[in-house]
């Protein structure tokens, strides 16, 4: 298949370093041996770590590295009103719930059991709103309770009431490739739309890539097992389904991924160091430019 559209979606919470780069590069680089596009998308719906400072530096270090790509790139902050449509349209399913616990109360029922299930992002919500009863739910959010909102993940998978696989291109954590099969259960019920947010990640996500048209979703092994839950949300949404293509993950001098949080050598420090572009390919394994 040819003229793939990728994209790479940062968020502006700090600074882009080799990791970044990689993934900008993998997704470019596909999509101009396909006789594609490549988007750049900006994930900005974290409003107490997301600054226009970083953002205008993702652009410096995205033009520094020799890649174009299509403009206005979308900014998440200004399509809030996609993501609740897409959420009235989950909870018009019936298959969304409101939870009212608190991060406290989850963390403290967790310590409370020895047996608690794990999943890929740790601790496995225990469903504690989930059997809360109708009338309840109304007059708690009547009272303006804070509250989040979660897909009940069992009735979302009698919704769909079939197999659902992904188009694995790349090759993931265990070299998995071809149409695979998801795992949505090992989420448990996750969060749609946080109290302290509009949107979460997983349906932001899925909703953007399908109103800009991704048709290759690429990125970072660590995301592999969430591709289970963007396929669930694709098909009770009804969107287009796009091919995925995972890539490894660029690590420290001691195996551990880089990451912001880790003060990982930022782009615009390895430039103001004499580093060039050209460099970084190189390093990186891209040397077609």
């Amino acid at each position: 298949m040819s003229g793939d559209v990728t994209r790479f979606a940062p968020s502006p919470t700090g600074l882009l370093h080799l990791g970044h780069a990689f993934a900008a590069l993998y997704a470019a680089d596909l999509a101009a041996h396909s006789g594609g596009r490549f988007l750049v998308r900006i994930e900005d719906t974290d409003r107490t770590r997301a600054r226009p400072e970083f953002e205008t530096a993702i652009e410096v270090d995205l033009a520094w590295l020799g890649l174009s790509w299509e403009r206005p790139a979308r900014r998440q902050s200004e399509h809030l009103g996609d993501y609740s449509k897409a959420l009235e349209r989950l909870k018009a399913l019936g298959c969304v719930y409101p939870c009212f616990c608190t991060r406290k109360e989850i963390e403290a029922e967790f310590a409370a059991s020895v047996s608690a299930p794990h999943g890929p992002d740790g601790p496995i919500y225990p469903g504690t709103c989930r059997a809360v009863c109708c009338d309840e739910r109304t007059a708690r959010l009547a009272r303006g309770e804070r509250h989040a909102w979660r897909l009940d993940v069992a009735k979302a998978c009698a919704i769909i009431g079939r197999a659902i696989t992904f188009e694995e291109l790349g090759a993931g954590p265990e070299g998995e490739r071809g149409p695979i099969a998801v795992t949505p259960h090992a989420f448990g019920d996750f969060v749609l739309a946080r109290k302290d947010a509009p949107v979460s990640y997983h349906l932001a996500v899925v909703v953007d890539d399908a109103l800009q048209g991704i048709t290759l979703v690429t990125r970072g092994n660590d995301l592999f097992a969430a591709t289970s839950l963007h396929r669930l949300l694709q098909d009770l949404l009804e969107l287009p389904v796009p091919r995925y293509s995972h890539h490894r993950l660029i690590t420290d001098a001691h195996g551990k991924r880089l990451a912001k949080r880790d003060q990982a050598m930022a782009l615009r420090t390895l430039r103001e160091q004499g580093v060039t572009a050209a460099d970084v390919r190189r390093r990186l394994g891209f040397t077609s430019r």
